[in-house]
Formats: C-alpha cells, sequence, structure tokens
C-alpha cells in the first residue's frame, strides 16, 4: 500500500531539479556567487567631518573607522544630498537628489506622523533594487523618513527592521540608568549660569535657547512593525541586531543599513566609556567622545563580524555622516570647513566617506574625487546590471574618477548650492537675484573664506554657475510637505 506514495516521492526526487532548471529556481547562496557582492552601509548620524582619526583628528579614539579607512578607499570631497538627516537619507536610498521628488524638508517631532509626510512610494528605493535582485535586506537603528504606516521600511524594500521610525531617540529608557545625559533646556535656576547640574550624572544646559525635543514621543522601539521594550544602550542594540543579520543571512547576497543615531543628539553616554575620557574637562564634550567611541567600537563588532562568517571579502562597505555635524548643540566639530548641520556651506553637506570594496577598488588609498552618497545606487544598479526604474543623480565608482566638471546641486527652503568641479555657490539666504549668490573656489579655499562673486575675473565663470543652478532647479518638484 506504500507503492504509489513512493512512487511520488521518487517522480519528485527526480524532476525536481529539471523543473528547478525550467522555471529558474537557483539553489546557490552568496558564498558561491562571489559575482553578488554583501552591501553593508553603515551611516553615522550628525558626525562631523573633522570627528574621526583618519580625518586628522587626535583627540577622537576612533581605531575600528580608522582601520576600515586603511583598508578602503577615503574620500576627501565626499557630499551628501542635504544638509540634514531625512532629505539626505531620502537621497542615498534613492540615488538621486530628493528634490527631484519633491522630498525638501527635514520632519522633525509630530511632523513624523502625518500621513502626507514621508518617502513617497514611487520613489524605488535601493533596498527594493536588491530586494527584487535575489537580496535579503535590513535597516537597523534610524529610519526618519515617515512615521505613518504608508512609509514602513518594510514597504519600500527592507524584509526586516529593527529601530524607531523618528528623527531621534534617547539611548535608554527613562530614568536613563547607568548614563550621564546632557539636556538642552530653555529655562533653568536662577544663578545657574548657563549649566544646572541636577545630579552627578545629568547636567541641564540653556546653551541653545529651547528645550530638548520630545524624542520618544509616540516613537517606539519596532522590530518590523511592533513596539519591543529595549534595555541595552542603543548602539549596543544596534551592534547585536547588525551582527545577529550578518550571521543568519550570511550564505545568501544580503544588504543591511546600519543607521546609527550616535552622534545625535540627546548627548547621552554609557558611564564605564565616560571614565575613558576623564581628561577632557567639558562634560558636553566628554560625553560626545565616549559616545564617539562606543560607535566605533559598534563599526568594529560589525566588521569582525563579516570576517568570522567569511564574508569581508565579499562585501561592499560604506561608511558616511547623513550631513555635517552641529557644532554648537553637540561639540561636532567640521573643521576646516564652514559652518555645520543645516548649512549649504561645505560643513553642512561635505562628510566623511570611506568605501571599501575588496577586488574593485584600490584599498589604502585618499581620493580628492567629488563624489556623493547617491553614487552607491549608481554603482550597485551597473554592476549588477540592473536597468533604473528611475533617473540617477550618482556615477558608477568603479569606473574612472569622476570628472573634473561634475556637477552636485542642492536645494532646501531659501538655502541653495551648487558645485561644478572646483567652483562652487552658495546662496545662504535666498537665491531669488544675483546678489544673493556667494563664489568659492574649493580647491583654494575649502573653508569658503574668500568670496569671489564681486571679481570682475570670476564673472563669466559665476554667471554660468548660477544659470547651471537656475537650469538644474527647474528639473525640480515643488515640495511634498513644508518644513
Amino acid at each position: 500500500m506504500f507503492k504509489a506514495p513512493i512512487r511520488k516521492w521518487l517522480c519528485c526526487f527526480v524532476l525536481l531539479p529539471l523543473i528547478s532548471g525550467l522555471i529558474g529556481i537557483d539553489e546557490t547562496n552568496a558564498a558561491q556567487h562571489p559575482d553578488l557582492p554583501n552591501v553593508l552601509l553603515l551611516v553615522a548620524d550628525d558626525l562631523g567631518y573633522a570627528e574621526l582619526g583618519c580625518q586628522g583628528n587626535a583627540d577622537v579614539q576612533t581605531p575600528q573607522i580608522d582601520a576600515l579607512a586603511k583598508q578602503a578607499v577615503r574620500y576627501t570631497q565626499g557630499y551628501v544630498t542635504a544638509p540634514n538627516c531625512s532629505p539626505s537619507r531620502a537621497g542615498f536610498l534613492s540615488g538621486r537628489f530628493p528634490t527631484r521628488f519633491g522630498y525638501e524638508f527635514n520632519p522633525i517631532g509630530p511632523r513624523n506622523e502625518d500621513p502626507d509626510t514621508g518617502f513617497p512610494r514611487q520613489q524605488f528605493t535601493l533596498a527594493e533594487l536588491l530586494h527584487d535582485t535575489g537580496y535579503t535586506t535590513g535597516l537597523v537603528g534610524k529610519w526618519h523618513l515617515g512615521g505613518a504606516a504608508d512609509f514602513h521600511p518594510q514597504r519600500h524594500g527592507f524584509d526586516e527592521f529593527f529601530g524607531f521610525l523618528h528623527e531621534g531617540h534617547y539611548f535608554v529608557p527613562s530614568p536613563w540608568n547607568n548614563t550621564t545625559t546632557w539636556i538642552r533646556r530653555k529655562g533653568l535656576p536662577p544663578g545657574s549660569d548657563g549649566r544646572y547640574q541636577v545630579n552627578e550624572h545629568l547636567v541641564y544646559s540653556s546653551h541653545m535657547g529651547h528645550d530638548e525635543p520630545a524624542y520618544d514621543a509616540n516613537n517606539p522601539v519596532l522590530r518590523g512593525g511592533q513596539p519591543v521594550i529595549e534595555e541595552a544602550y542603543f548602539t549596543d542594540a544596534i551592534t547585536r541586531e547588525a551582527t545577529s543579520f550578518i550571521r543568519r543571512y550570511h550564505d545568501d547576497p544580503w544588504f543591511l543599513c546600519v543607521a546609527y543615531n550616535a552622534v545625535h543628539s540627546p548627548l547621552q553616554a554609557k558611564n564605564e566609556t565616560l571614565t575613558k575620557f576623564a581628561e577632557e574637562e567639558d562634560i558636553q564634550r566628554r560625553i560626545f567622545l565616549a559616545m564617539l567611541y562606543d560607535l566605533d567600537k559598534s563599526v568594529g563588532e560589525i566588521l569582525e563580524t563579516l570576517r568570522e562568517v567569511k564574508q569581508d571579502k565579499n562585501t561592499l562597505v560604506m561608511f558616511i555622516s547623513d550631513n555635517g555635524g552641529p557644532t554648537k548643540e553637540t561639540t561636532a566639530s567640521n573643521l576646516p570647513l564652514r559652518d555645520g548641520k543645516g548649512s549649504m556651506y561645505e560643513g553642512g553637506i561635505r562628510v566623511p566617506f570611506l568605501v571599501r570594496w575588496p577586488g574593485k577598488l584600490k584599498g589604502g588609498t585618499t581620493s580628492d574625487a567629488v563624489v556623493s552618497s547617491v553614487d552607491l545606487y549608481a554603482t550597485l544598479t551597473s554592476y549588477l546590471g540592473q536597468t533604473p526604474k528611475q533617473s540617477l543623480d550618482g556615477i558608477n565608482l568603479l569606473k574612472n574618477e569622476p570628472s573634473a566638471d561634475r556637477t552636485l546641486y542642492w536645494r532646501q527652503g531659501k538655502r541653495a548650492a551648487l558645485r561644478q568641479g572646483r567652483w562652487k555657490i552658495v546662496a545662504p539666504n535666498g537665491y531669488a537675484q544675483r546678489d544673493d549668490w556667494e563664489l568659492y573656489d574649493l580647491a583654494e579655499d575649502p573653508g569658503e573664506s574668500n568670496n569671489l562673486a564681486d571679481l570682475p575675473k570670476y564673472s563669466e565663470r559665476f554667471n554660468e554657475l548660477i544659470m547651471k543652478w537656475q537650469a538644474t532647479n527647474d528639473e525640480m518638484r515643488e515640495p511634498l510637505f513644508g518644513r
């Protein structure tokens, strides 16, 4: 009575490989397909241009990221698409200047919950591109591209998500045990002189003139779509989740975006890490240095996991910040660049930029090529032989270095900028009139201290750049949502 089932089983056993071949089932894995590289995108939050050892800062402790830089191409002129968090992320996930699809501003607080505020479903993300190519995709950490249901990361190509949806989050739940916290406050008790020591591990500061945002209000930590109570220091939680993802999928092609909330405010450091910086007298700076140390340690643990599962040679690793550092808010330095987060000067949009791709890019080198966060999308699209579903603004980093006349464009409200080759124009407070614009030669003046706009010898170049910005701006959409 078992003959028929046995015959059916044997038939399936014999025919399955044939059927698999006919319909295109691929039973091989990433280890057997080195032409399908894993992709690890590491994104620091509000990290200043100058705040890594590999960027020339001897006062910080970032040995793991510095070690990555020795194996990577370190681009000294790497840019993001906006001077703040959300439109910058919209840029590298779409491979496009975000103003092309109306994603211009940076939603904060309750605006994150607006059902009309978020990354448009019509835009095809890098996660969707890789998902449709057969990759398993994951996002760990910060999203900040819409908090309503339509904008959830798992509706934008990510198979897995662990993190939060708004612009920031406390690193441990209240009452913030085992941490030291620096909080902005609008008002302090009389005689506080700008700072008020609440207790040994909590400091209030009025130096910004406003309160710390209510980061955790209606902004839970989520696993997928479900709230979870996370007790670990959040940088450590990100490490745990990222290394788990890599171990679980190491035999298959994967894309993992690790979007840290460090070193974004609130400034909140683990007490055990803070002791490493006891010589730093300023408590604000000391907390920042400790937060950066734990971010660096996390990067090291994630890269060590790649080595453990023997995927470090088959993984493209990219490390960037989402924008420049907000120096007054967190002490993050952007030197020698001008200004910081929120600005169209270099300090707001030029960031640390490392790319390691063994066998494809020459590691341990420094490049002055002008590159952008949108280039990751364009590089992978080309390498994987995919046809973009939308126009891209990036270039393929595997080809020859970018043209000396490469053009990058920015707009946010009344602020605007354009770089073409060594030349850059900036409109810090409006761009309606010629006099609103400034002109800089970044090859000679990366700190943008010498405005050349009024010099007759540069008038032709100046006019050309303004016309180029206006022509590019005509291609852009009006904002989908306001500030």
